[in-house]
């Protein structure tokens, strides 16, 4: 009798551990709020197949490399690609996600989006406090028709280390010299105009520029169109004025050369071509080399190898763009392959 209570002891028990073997840990990671919009559905979609969960903590870009340095994620996100020596150092390896759109954003009575156009070097003069009003004749210049009202610009900017900041601003500094030379390009910089207010993630902005009338700020594409806030054609490199979509985004990402920099973290702001949008950019995801959790490192593998297969048309219909499959199979081959798991 005791025996055959505990062989079936045993048994129970060993059904338990292979339960427990094959239903994976949640995946976790920590960073950019520029894909979190698209993260947040591949986890819904993908917890309802795989039974894994994503549990991400959309922090901004500067975050996000704290906490993988901290070994507290299994992967990091940012905006802001990391330089190759950095990531030597690391021992990491960096790969981007996804594409997307930084959008300037205002909140002007009376317009609808991609009705007001904007320039890169009168940007530049707003975002400095050099241009304080709507109807400041450079901007009534680029609008002819449009009655621009006589009211004062406050500049919305993120308050957080952010790559759409890095982004943005690394367009700015190609986009005119002032900017360049007194600002420039960085996760976090010091913004000169006097009338200015910080927000924290790309949700802050948004919020702020739907709370303060005349303001202008800048979100990933995705965050305009959610909360349906006004935002601006813009002129690019090839002197065309074009609206932000998944097909200005793609055309500017159309002659990427991935790998031409160690860690492939290539800038795609100010690309040539009719219909390119000139403010795009890339989320990067960052894993180590040698992880300490080989199993969850694994599963984030296996996570956007589902994504970059099968999550294509959910990027879509959020306005990003996915990565085409020649690149996602080099990514397989050249990137993860360096991760020892």
């Amino acid at each position: 009798m005791i025996k055959r209570v505990l062989t079936s002891l045993t048994a129970g028990l060993a059904l338990s551990v292979a339960a427990l073997s094959v239903q994976a840990a949640d995946i976790t990671g920590a960073g950019a709020t520029f894909p979190y919009p698209i993260f947040a559905k591949w986890a819904e979609i993908y917890k309802k197949i795989e039974n894994v969960g994503l549990n991400y903590q959309s922090i901004g870009s500067s975050g996000g490399l704290r906490q993988i340095r901290a070994k507290t994620v299994t992967f990091g996100a940012s905006d802001a690609p990391v330089k190759g020596d950095q990531l030597e150092k690391d021992g990491m390896v960096q790969f981007p996600v996804i594409l997307g759109g930084v959008v300037p954003i205002v909140n002007l009575d009376g317009f609808k989006p991609s009705e007001l156009k904007i320039s890169g070097p009168v940007m530049a003069e707003v975002f400095m406090g050099t241009i304080t009003k709507w109807n400041d004749p450079k901007i009534v210049a680029l609008n002819p028709g449009k009655t621009l009202p006589n009211q004062n610009i406050t500049v919305v900017h993120r308050a957080d280390g952010s790559g759409t900041t890095f982004i943005f601003t690394d367009y700015l500094s190609e986009a005119s010299k002032e900017w360049s030379g007194k600002v420039g390009k960085g996760a976090a910089v010091k913004w000169p105009a006097a009338s200015s207010v910080g927000g924290k993630g790309n949700e802050g902005v948004a919020a702020n520029v739907q709370r303060v009338k005349g303001s202008i700020g800048y979100v990933e594409y995705a965050y305009a169109k959610k909360n349906n806030i006004t935002y601006l054609q813009m002129l690019n490199k090839n002197g065309k004025y074009v609206s932000p979509s998944e097909a200005t985004f793609a055309a500017a990402a159309a002659g990427a050369d991935w790998f031409s920099v160690p860690g492939m973290g290539i800038s795609l702001v100010e690309q040539k071509g009719d219909t390119a949008w000139p403010i795009t950019g890339a989320s990067f995801a960052l894993m180590y080399k040698e992880p300490t959790d080989k199993a969850a490192s694994k599963e984030v593998i296996k996570f956007f190898t589902w994504a970059f297969k099968d999550g294509q048309q959910l990027a879509l219909d959020l306005d990003y763009v996915p990565l085409p499959d020649v690149l996602t199979k080099q990514i397989a081959a050249k990137v993860w392959s360096q991760i020892k798991n």
